[in-house]
Order: structure tokens, then C-alpha cells, then sequence
């Protein structure tokens, strides 16, 4: 069963480096983050073993939401071995993080 992973400053470095990634910033008040969590834990099951589905709360790791200018949430980026290759905001369709995914494959 795949889950995705909650990132801190002390691990996102090493877990966005190799493969591709999509990094959810979210946090517990924001409505539309609520509503799209359910795609990210289906995405985390579906894309297990292909890419690292994970998420950040914004509230708790405020110093890699200013890094990335994470101005509004959430906001999905997408990385590439280390480089953020793509991002988008809002709440979105599970179709769409997935297109965005299979892509970066």
C-alpha cells in the first residue's frame, strides 16, 4: 500500500534528488488541500515504486515554502532529479496530477 511522504527541511533534499516527485503544500485550515488529499493518497498508491508522491505542511515548514515562493496552497510542484521541472495551483482533478506525473516518467 503506498503512502505518500511528509517532508521536512531535514529530509526533502534526499527525498526529491533521484527520480521524479510531486510535493503537495498543504495545510490543516486550507479547504481546497483538504479536498484534494484523497487524489494525493490514491496518487501515492498508484504511482508507488514509479515516483515519490509527498507533502508538505506549510504551517510546520515554513522555511521550504518561502524557498520554493510558495504564495498560495495548495500548490503542487513537480521535480525531476532534484529540479522543480513543473508546478500548479489550486485544487486540480486526480487526472491532471497524474498526466503532469506520467509525463515526468
Amino acid at each position: 500500500m503506498g503512502k505518500y511522504t511528509e517532508l521536512t527541511a531535514a529530509n526533502f533534499a534526499d527525498v526529491t534528488k533521484e527520480g521524479v516527485s510531486l510535493v503537495d503544500f498543504w495545510a490543516p485550515w486550507c479547504g481546497p488541500c483538504r479536498m484534494i488529499a484523497p487524489v494525493i493518497e490514491e496518487l501515492a498508491n498508484d504511482f508507488e515504486g514509479k515516483a515519490n508522491i509527498c507533502k508538505v505542511n506549510t504551517d510546520e515548514e515554513q522555511d521550504i515554502a518561502v524557498k520554493y515562493g510558495i504564495r498560495s496552497i495548495p500548490t503542487i510542484l513537480f521535480f525531476k532529479d532534484g529540479v522543480k521541472v513543473d508546478q500548479m495551483v489550486g485544487a486540480a482533478s486526480k487526472q491532471a496530477f497524474a498526466d503532469k506525473l506520467n509525463a515526468l516518467l
